[in-house]
């Protein structure tokens, strides 16, 4: 605001504006002087005044309107306020109240508080008057002037979104990389992404509604610049396009300005030569209206050209502009002479995508959300598209090489100034704190002592790290029974999740065995290809702790073969158009795995106390056999140990449910629960429901091999959880482990958009006797385990369920092996969290 005192600037503010876009002058002086009037305190009040501005600038960014309610008739005044809104990469628009004198006069006298004496109104009127016409110099986007209480009456505030938001365009979009007037290139994919294209009209639609989105550089270089800048004249609204450092360069010399006519600048301006002055103009039109940059989707997906910074989206100044055009730079120069580009998308922390070119690539990575798809079309490369919002990758060849690049393509590490190869691990990358974004429950910290736990186990692997895409998360149990005799019971785990929102839920049988990953690959070289790493043509298996699953290697050989055979046999490769799979297993026996324990912990334990008790039993009747008169003293010592015997063979036999001897592959159990990831894609946008359907194919398929695991759907709302109930008691009964119950939806969240725990376990009575111990449902023995504690470990679910799908997000959008890495790691280290281990 500007306008002298009395003018009627902090009515206005009141009358359009929040209170808390509001940042008033005479309110600082009060809060550094108890004196709303003490010009005295003028410095230090617009100091708080400044302080304000440029943290709520900061903070809040995009989404807010700082309106400055202060006289600011001193050019210094105004200037200090521009620097602030240049700082943040803000437009600074000032409204001017030049109201009359007599209006100012007459208001100041009405005023009940202390006010301005008038040679001051006086002063400050004649001042403005004098600056009106130079206001426009002090660097304001736009200057609003009203002259009487009448236009301040009528005068309206519409709030317009700079011209880079699209907030309301949802796709779905394709966004093509640098075309460098490649139009015969552009039109067959256009083709191949299933648009209709008329060549002659230049124009292109989708019998589906999608619609195309430029990263920039339409132009140069290529044999058909101006086909293509038809195209998007042509196309209208129907087309996106943000503006390229080529095309800045174009729109400049076209407005006659000293351009030097480089980088195949010279092949446009022939192309546009040999057209009509009309379409030279449209060009022309078409090129200043273009934005620096496109935030769409509801601010999910960004469109630059060179990239853009967290900080610089919904901003603008010729600082962001630049960026978005050139990128960033360090200041040195390569061996070819150009520019080194900073690598500003290893830094980039933010939710939205962003999209981007200009430098071209041999391959798009994904990298931290962000994605070059500049291929390098005009220099005989390929033109790419990334479909959004599937983030498929589609492409088609260059017909020929129209120019000679100034150096060769890189790959995507090297082009962005990343010397690092994407498949390089790094122990820096794991090392100390960490701190993970992630997609589904924001930012995860890592403390040091974890990350050094976790060291510790993974340098023990036998097993190569490069190959860790995905490291499952712990189970909560369920709520702890209150019904007599049970610790656990689906009487709490129903109910939890109803209690959460969620009404649609499946119970599946859990499986005692060990947890097992496992990368299934089609065809020999895929794991060199997407790993890095030779050595593991049929793929691998490994555990939750990451370690190599089978002890034979020719027996994991054979089970990824059988895997392989059964993938296909059910049409899965095919049916997923997918190279790979990772799936999610129960692989038994568990005496496989843990044979080593049993032997020395649960026979030993059963073994001991079957021989003692016995020999309690023994004597105890010894001595009743004598016709000692002992009373009943001896009967309850003698009732109680052969009650105690009794627990403990239900002990042995609960262990020795889950434990058969393995001298075969057919004597291996596989029971697949999760299509976690394929080709492209991770798979949790499909209901638990679809998982398991493929896990029933698969048993289909090779049935020595592969078990189906049995499970019930249920509608909490409707649905009768009794048969749930009756199902997992026989179920339990006879000697299973019990069941896991999960919401439908493979992602789920509460109505107030929270994640809840992706399943909770709710397990076997009699199977909860190898956890707790053969005597732990004792009723002295219950009430001490009721007040167990499952805060902790339902945090630590929540949270390693985010990094693991967070891990497999960046692997599919093929990001540097590093990033997905330093999730699977990150599991590892929270797995060290101080946590009841029985739980």
């Amino acid at each position: 605001m500007v306008g002298a005192s009395a003018s009627g600037k902090s009515t206005f503010a009141r009358q359009h504006f929040l209170p808390t876009e509001v940042i008033s002058s005479d309110l600082c002086r009060a809060m550094v002087s108890d004196d709303a009037q003490n010009q005295a305190a003028s410095k230090d009040a617009f100091e708080v005044l400044h302080h304000v501005a440029r943290r709520e600038l900061r903070r809040v960014g995009d989404s807010y309107t700082g309106v400055v309610d202060a006289t600011s008739i001193q050019p210094e005044d105004r200037k200090g306020l521009v620097q602030i809104a240049r700082e943040h990469d803000c437009p600074a628009v000032a409204v001017v109240l030049d109201m009359p004198l007599n209006v100012c006069l007459e208001r100041n006298q009405k005023r009940e508080d202390h006010h301005p004496h008038d040679p001051m109104i006086r002063n400050q009127h004649g001042l403005l008057r004098r600056q009106l016409k130079h206001l426009k110099r002090d660097g304001f986007h736009k200057v609003y002037t009203i002259s009487s209480p009448e236009e301040a009456g009528a005068a309206v505030v519409e709030r317009i979104p700079l011209w880079t938001d699209r907030f309301d365009e949802h796709g779905p979009f394709d966004i093509i990389g640098d075309v460098h007037g490649c139009y015969d290139e552009l039109t067959a994919l256009m083709e191949k992404l299933g648009y209709h294209v008329d060549r002659e009209k230049h124009t292109a639609r989708h019998p589906e509604g999608r619609k195309i989105i430029f990263v920039g550089d339409l132009v140069d270089r290529g044999p058909g610049s101006d086909r293509v800048l038809a195209m998007n004249i042509v196309q209208g609204l129907k087309a996106h396009c943000v503006v390229g450092n080529h095309e800045d360069k174009l729109l400049r010399k076209l407005r006659g300005r000293d351009v030097k006519v480089s980088h195949g600048l010279a092949s446009t301006l022939e192309q546009l030569d040999a057209r009509d002055e009309e379409f030279r103009q449209n060009v022309e039109e078409f090129l200043n209206w273009l934005p620096h940059h496109l935030r769409l989707d509801d601010g999910n997906l960004v469109v630059a050209h060179a990239g853009i910074k967290q900080e610089y989206q919904g901003r603008t100044s010729r600082r962001v502009r630049g960026f978005c055009l050139y990128g960033e730079t360090t200041g040195e120069s390569d061996e070819y002479g150009l520019p080194v580009r900073a690598n500003w998308a290893a830094d980039y922390r933010g939710e939205p995508a962003v999209v981007y070119g200009h430098t071209p690539v041999l391959q798009p990575v994904w990298l931290n959300n962000t994605i070059n798809i500049d291929t390098g079309a005009v220099f005989g490369g390929k033109l790419t598209a990334l479909r959004y919002p599937e983030r498929e990758l589609v492409s088609v060849p260059a017909g020929q090489s129209y120019y000679e690049p100034a150096k060769p393509i890189q790959p995507a590490h090297a082009a962005m100034g990343n010397s690092r190869p994407a498949h390089l691990l790094d122990v820096n990358d794991v090392t100390g704190k960490q701190i993970i974004s992630t997609t589904l429950d924001g930012n995860i910290t890592i403390r040091e002592k974890n990350t050094a736990a976790a060291l510790e186990v993974m340098s023990r692997y036998a097993f190569d790290p490069r190959l860790l895409a995905y490291i499952p998360p712990t189970i909560s149990p369920c709520e702890t029974s209150r019904r007599e005799g049970y610790l656990e019971h689906p009487d709490e785990a129903l109910p939890y999740y109803r209690e959460n929102g969620v009404t649609q839920i499946i119970c599946e049988e859990k499986h005692m065995g060990y947890r097992g990953i496992i990368l299934a690959t089609r065809d020999d070289a895929i794991v060199a290809e997407r790993f890095g790493i030779e050595g593991y043509p049929l793929g691998a298996c490994y555990s939750r702790t990451g370690r190599g699953f089978f002890i034979d290697p020719e027996m994991g050989r054979q089970f990824l073969t059988r895997t392989r055979e059964a993938l296909q046999k059910a049409g899965i490769w095919d049916e997923l158009d997918t190279r790979w799979l990772i799936l999610d297993a129960e692989i038994m026996p568990w005496s496989y795995k843990a044979h080593r324990l049993i032997r020395s912990q649960y026979a030993a334990v059963g073994a001991a106390a079957q021989n003692s008790l016995g020999a309690e039993i023994d004597l105890l009747r010894q001595t009743t056999g004598r016709g000692l008169d002992t009373g009943t003293a001896l009967d309850t010592a003698l009732e109680n140990a052969q009650s105690r015997l009794v627990t403990i063979e239900r002990y042995r036999q609960a262990y020795a449910n889950y434990c058969w001897p393995v001298n075969s592959i057919n004597d291996v159990k596989l029971a697949p629960f999760h299509v976690l990831a394929s080709e492209g894609k991770a798979h949790t946008d499909e209901d638990h429901g679809w998982h398991m359907t493929v896990g029933s194919r698969l048993a289909q398929a090779d049935p020595l091999l592969f078990k189906a695991t049995d499970y019930r759907r249920l509608d909490l709302e409707v649905g009768n959880p009794d048969e749930i109930i009756s199902w997992w008691e026989q179920m339990t009964k006879d000697g299973g482990e019990g069941m896991v119950v999960k919401p439908l939806a493979f992602v789920p969240r509460n109505p107030e958009g929270r994640l809840v725990q992706p399943a909770v376990k709710c397990r076997g009575k009699e199977y909860l006797r190898i956890i707790y111990g053969p005597e732990y449902d004792r009723p002295d023995q219950l009430g001490r385990l009721r007040r167990r504690s499952l805060n902790t470990k339902r945090a630590l679910a929540i949270r390693e369920f985010a990094l693991g799908l967070e891990g497999l997000d960046r692997f599919v959008n093929q990001e540097p092996l590093y990033r997905v890495h330093q999730c699977a790691f990150a599991v590892l280290a929270l797995e060290s969290e101080p946590v009841d281990q029985r739980l």
